[in-house]
């Protein structure tokens, strides 16, 4: 629902803020890497993700897409609701996080408080293959500047396709003379040949 929010840091602790955008105070959830990012600023642009209970609607704010990203693929385990999605990313970085996971390295995230050993190997299990599918630079944020043969590589992969048979299908589609191609076009030529 909310892609971001961008404003005056009205309030600032290592649980929440508030940004001030247009007259309105937005009460955010940030982990303590989010924190640290934001340290010193008094203008900020949070990446924010909306939850919605019966009680309650709550925004979970992050520094950067990547975390972002990650916190959802935590959220989408069983038994992982935002709360402790939230304390993972504010015990170890996002970066550690998905190593760990990566290489199944259990001890490391049962030291994460609220995580066991059946949470830890449920963490493994169900995101081990899909942040090796999305590569080691999945938490770095997207440039700013996109040529059309990285948009149509981030829609691949948002598609489910891997990073290397994505970018293999575009160069392809790139070395058919057709550098000119517009990014629909693109992603177009390329699922011909997925």
């Amino acid at each position: 629902m909310y892609d971001y929010i961008n404003g005056k840091l009205a309030f600032k602790c290592p649980t929440y803020v508030v940004i001030d955008t247009g007259g309105v105070g937005y009460h955010i959830h940030i982990s303590l890497h989010t924190y640290s990012g934001i340290a010193g600023k008094e203008q900020c642009k949070l990446f924010t993700w909306l939850h919605v209970k019966e009680d309650a609607h709550t925004l979970y704010g992050f520094a950067d897409e990547g975390e972002r990203r990650l916190f959802l693929h935590l959220v989408s385990v069983p038994g992982i609701g935002p709360n402790t999605g939230r304390m993972i990313l504010s015990s170890i970085t996002p970066q550690e996080i998905q190593a760990a996971i990566i290489k199944g390295d259990v001890p490391l995230i049962q030291r994460i408080k609220g995580i066991g050993p059946k949470s830890a190997q449920r963490l493994i299990l169900e995101l081990q293959d899909k942040l090796k599918k999305e590569g080691p630079d999945s938490l770095i944020s997207l440039p700013r500047h996109n040529t059309a043969k990285d948009e149509a590589l981030s829609a691949l992969i948002m598609l489910g396709f891997a990073r290397n048979v994505a970018e293999k299908a575009l160069d392809q589609a790139v070395k058919g003379g057709n550098d000119n191609l517009s990014i629909e076009q693109l992603i177009k030529t390329a699922l011909k040949s997925l």
